[in-house]
């Protein structure tokens, strides 16, 4: 069976230099049945390729199955409304399955609408924290790229995601699209383990935002890094935590950030730390200043040791020293003197000082 994943739509164009009318590349998106044993499972908007890795590779990071050879057969049926994949399981997971069975449906943005639990939704991931994979900065910058021209549909279409995987010194050594992002990286598990490639061997690189299911999915593949073109949400950043992997966000250009395990890149991490030693130590040196100003005052009256505090530091302080000053002010004031830390209601921010010039 057949059915194409790239369609055309005729669409009026508005541009600076005028209207024109004419067809444009547009992704199809097909309802795509996920049934085990003769009895539908899943129901997703999933684009209309890819199939036997898409069967495979949902039923791993589902946990329907352990390993491929719990599969006894995957037929790809095209009925009038959409396609239904009929999986087969062997015995022993089969009776798993049956044991834990649900029901879920799943749009283009969601791949745990339908879970009938919460416990479901927020299952752990796999633990990864074993895994001695390092990157460094081009390795990610580079598998991002890379990604970008194995995208075809996108290429064509400008609306289809991408999941792909990157072995450092290899490349992408697998790739596969979809209009849904956790589709897309179903059908990529799927490809690795039909190719027999580890999932500890690399990273993950997607070209979506990172969700708690992409981080889910990316573990039950093995990795210890998920890459991304957008950004995590809060959930995808404490689960990635806890299952020991490395999620790297906002690659753009040369440009990233990482939000979990830092430790597995060589990206100048000792730099980090070389800067936040340097951090500490200039703040130590301002607290003792501010503190030698906070003893002579304290002789005076306590109201006008305050103004007097505030005042010198006013007169005397250039704004970087003060800025320095609030930094530890705004983090606690741990080791300034009581009546430090008071006249700081009377020191003047640099950026005041900005605003009124």
């Amino acid at each position: 069976m057949s059915r194409p994943p790239i369609s055309t739509a005729s669409r009026i164009a508005h541009r600076k230099d005028g209207t024109s009318r004419a067809d444009r590349n547009v992704p199809e998106e097909t309802p795509v049945a996920l049934s085990y044993a003769g009895t539908t499972h899943a129901v997703m908007m999933a684009s209309p390729a890819d199939f036997d890795d898409f069967a495979l590779g949902f039923s791993l990071t589902e946990g329907i199955i352990s390993h491929l050879d719990e599969i006894a057969s995957v037929n790809v049926e095209d009925v009038e409304s959409g396609v239904d994949i009929q999986i087969r399981l062997k015995d022993s997971a089969n009776t798993r399955f049956q044991a834990r069975r649900r029901r879920l449906a799943g749009p283009v943005g969601c791949g745990l609408c339908g879970i009938e639990s919460i416990d479901e939704a927020m299952r752990s991931a796999s633990d990864v924290r074993a895994s001695t994979l390092t990157l460094n900065e081009d390795d990610i910058t580079g598998a991002v790229r890379q990604l970008s021209r194995q995208q075809p549909f996108h290429a064509q279409t400008g609306a289809v995601h991408a999941a792909g995987f990157y072995i450092p010194g290899k490349g992408i050594v697998a790739a596969r699209e979809d209009v849904g992002r956790h589709n897309a990286l179903d059908k990529l598990a799927g490809a690795l383990a039909k190719a027999g490639i580890d999932g500890g061997s690399g990273a993950v690189i997607v070209t979506s935002r990172v969700s708690v299911e992409m981080v889910q999915k990316a573990a039950a593949i093995g990795s210890p890094f998920i890459v991304a073109v957008s950004a995590p949400t809060a959930l995808a950043v404490r689960t990635a935590q806890m299952s020991g992997m490395t999620l790297v966000a906002l690659v753009r250009g040369d440009e990233f950030d990482v939000f979990t395990h830092p430790e597995r890149l060589k990206i100048g991490v000792d730099d980090v730390q070389q800067e936040e030693a340097h951090s500490q130590d200039r703040h130590a040196k301002i607290i003792r200043m501010a503190n030698q100003i906070g003893v002579f005052f304290e002789s005076k009256p306590h109201a006008e040791g305050v103004a007097g505090i505030a005042e010198h530091i006013n007169k005397f302080w250039e704004p970087r020293m003060r800025r320095q000053f609030f930094e530890v002010l705004d983090a606690g004031g741990e080791g300034l003197r009581p009546i430090v830390a008071e006249a700081g209601a009377s020191i003047r921010r640099p950026a005041e000082e900005h605003a009124t010039a």
